[in-house]
C-alpha cells in the first residue's frame, strides 16, 4: 500500500462510482461519524465508506480485501464491544439504507440493513403488525437480527431470527446473493445467530404478526424485595400463557416522570409486562403473580401501541454513555441463584446500570437447537449484567460490578453466552455460545469467507480445508 495515498484518497481515486459518502479522519464530520453508541469506544477509521445502496456495499468490500484493509460493519453501532468499527480500518456504515415496505397482505416487511427498530415498528404499526425487534428502539435492526434477537415478544412470536425469511447480501467476494431456505441456504441457516460473520446484509425480510396495542409497562417492588420476587417470578413465568412476556429486572428509578418522584433515585426489582392477547385479560394474567408478591410501589401497566413500548427506554439510554456488559444463558434458577442476584441487585453502582433477565421459552422452545446457528433453545433466560453511567470517571466501577455479578451466577448458567451481549471475552467464550453447532458454523464461513474478512465481530473462525 502506498505511504502518501491515504485509504480516503484511494477510495476517491477507485471507487468514482460511488453513490454515498467518504468520510476520513481529516474532513469535517469524521468525529460525529466514527461514534458510536457506547462512548467506552473511542476508535478511528482510516475510512468510514456510508453506502447508498448495495452496489457501495459491494464496492467497499472490495475495496477493503483488495487493500488488506481490516473491515468493520455498522448498522445502529450499539454492540457494546464496539465491534461496528475498527481502527486505522474500513468501516462500511449502512445508516442510508433506509427501505421499509411492509406488505400487509402477505405479512412481511422489506428493512434496509441500516434501519433501527424504531423506524421499522413506527412502519408496521400503521397496520397493527409487528415482528419481534428487541427493547430498545434505537437499535439497528442488523445487529440484533443477525445475533438471535430477544424482545418483549420472544414468548409468543420468537426470536427475530425465527421471522427472518430472507436476506440480501455481499460476500467477501463482493459477490450480491439472496439468503433463504431455498437459496443458499446453509448461508440462511449460518445467519440466523451466527452474526456479522458472513457477509454484510443489506435488506431484510421479515413475518409480521398482529400485534398493535399491547398493555405493557413496569412494576417496581423494593429492591429489598428482590429475592421473593426474583422466587415467585422464576416459578411462575414459563407456566403463564405465551402472550404474558415479562422480564425481570434490577433498576434505579430515573428522577423523571412518569415515576412518582418519592420513588427517584430509590432501587427496585422490577418487571417490564408485555401482553399481546385481548386486552382485557392482562390484568388477570399479570394478577396471577401480584397476587402472590408483596405490594408494588408502582404498577404501571397500560395500553400503548407496540412502538411505545420499544421506544420506553430510549430516553434513558441515549448514545454517548458507558456501557460495560456480561451475559449467561440460564435454564434454572435454583435458591442460591436468587440470593446472589439479590445481593448484587442491591449494589448497583450507577443509576443506569442495571440486570436483565429475558425470557426465552414459548415460541421461542418451537424451534430446534440445530435448526438456526442461535442453540440454546432449551434455556428459560438470558440474563445481562450491564454497568452503564454517562461518567467516563466511573468506567471501572461499573466494569468490576458488571463482571463480579456475572462471574458469582456464571456457574448456575448454561455454559454459552448471547452474542449479542458480549464484550471482547475470547474465541473460547465464542465457541461455547454456539456449542455444537460451531463445527458448521466453521464450514460455512469457509465457504462464504475463507480469509475471515468479516472478522470484526464475535469471530467464527474458517473451519481447515
Amino acid at each position: 500500500m502506498s505511504t502518501t495515498v491515504t485509504p480516503q484518497g484511494a477510495a476517491h481515486q477507485q471507487l468514482p462510482g460511488f453513490q454515498g459518502q467518504l468520510i476520513g479522519p481529516a474532513e469535517a464530520g469524521y468525529e460525529e461519524a466514527r461514534a458510536v453508541y457506547n462512548a467506552m469506544i473511542d476508535r478511528r477509521p482510516a475510512l468510514i465508506a456510508r453506502c447508498a445502496d448495495a452496489s457501495d456495499v459491494a464496492k467497499a468490500v472490495n475495496f477493503a480485501r483488495e487493500r488488506g484493509l481490516p473491515l468493520a460493519v455498522r448498522g445502529g453501532g450499539h454492540n457494546g464491544a464496539g465491534l461496528g468499527t475498527v481502527s486505522d480500518g474500513v468501516v462500511i456504515d449502512l445508516s442510508l439504507l433506509k427501505d421499509i415496505h411492509v406488505d400487509p397482505n402477505a405479512g412481511t416487511v422489506r428493512v434496509g440493513g441500516g434501519c433501527t427498530w424504531g423506524e421499522v415498528d413506527g412502519a408496521t404499526g400503521e397496520y397493527g403488525l409487528a415482528t419481534p425487534s428487541g427493547i430498545i428502539s434505537t437499535t439497528g435492526v442488523g445487529g440484533l437480527t443477525l445475533g438471535g434477537g430477544l424482545g418483549h415478544l420472544t414468548r409468543k412470536c420468537g426470536l427475530t431470527i425465527d421471522n427472518l425469511l430472507e436476506a440480501e447480501m455481499v460476500l467477501a467476494s463482493g459477490e450480491m446473493v439472496r439468503a433463504s431456505a431455498t437459496e443458499h441456504p446453509d448461508l440462511y441457516w449460518a445467519i440466523r445467530g451466527g452474526g456479522g460473520n458472513f457477509g454484510v446484509v443489506t435488506s431484510f425480510l421479515f413475518r409480521l404478526h398482529e400485534i398493535g396495542t399491547v398493555v405493557a409497562g413496569p412494576t417496581f417492588w423494593p429492591v429489598e424485595d428482590g429475592a421473593e420476587v426474583l422466587s415467585v417470578y422464576r416459578d411462575f413465568l414459563p407456566s403463564a400463557p405465551p402472550e404474558l412476556n415479562g422480564f425481570f429486572a434490577f433498576h434505579t428509578v430515573p428522577p423523571a416522570p412518569p415515576f412518582p418522584e418519592e420513588i427517584h433515585l430509590r432501587k427496585v426489582s422490577g418487571i417490564v409486562w408485555c401482553y399481546v392477547g385481548p386486552p382485557e385479560d392482562a390484568g388477570d394474567a399479570i394478577g396471577a403473580l401480584l397476587a402472590k408478591v408483596p405490594e408494588p410501589l408502582m404498577h404501571a401497566v397500560q395500553p400503548m401501541p407496540h412502538a411505545t413500548l420499544q421506544g420506553m427506554f430510549d430516553g434513558l439510554y441515549p448514545p454517548g454513555d458507558q456501557w460495560y456488559w456480561r451475559a449467561d444463558f440460564v435454564r434454572e434458577i435454583p435458591d442460591d441463584a436468587v440470593e446472589l442476584h439479590a445481593r448484587f441487585g442491591a449494589e448497583l453502582p450507577t443509576m443506569k446500570s442495571t440486570m436483565h433477565m429475558y425470557p426465552i421459552d414459548g415460541a421461542a422452545h418451537d424451534v430446534g437447537k440445530a435448526d438456526t446457528a442461535w442453540r440454546y433453545r432449551d434455556a428459560r433466560w438470558s440474563s445481562v449484567f450491564a454497568g452503564v453511567d454517562p461518567d467516563p470517571a466511573n468506567v471501572d466501577a461499573i466494569r468490576d460490578w458488571s463482571i463480579s455479578y456475572h462471574e458469582a451466577l456464571h456457574p448456575y448458567s448454561a455454559g454459552g453466552a448471547y452474542v449479542n451481549m458480549m464484550m471482547d471475552e475470547g474465541e473460547d467464550r465464542v465457541r461455547a455460545s454456539y456449542g455444537d453447532n460451531y463445527d458448521r458454523l466453521a464450514a460455512v464461513k469457509r465457504t462464504y469467507d475463507p480469509d475471515n474478512l468479516f472478522r470484526i465481530n464475535q469471530n467464527i473462525k474458517p473451519a481447515a480445508d
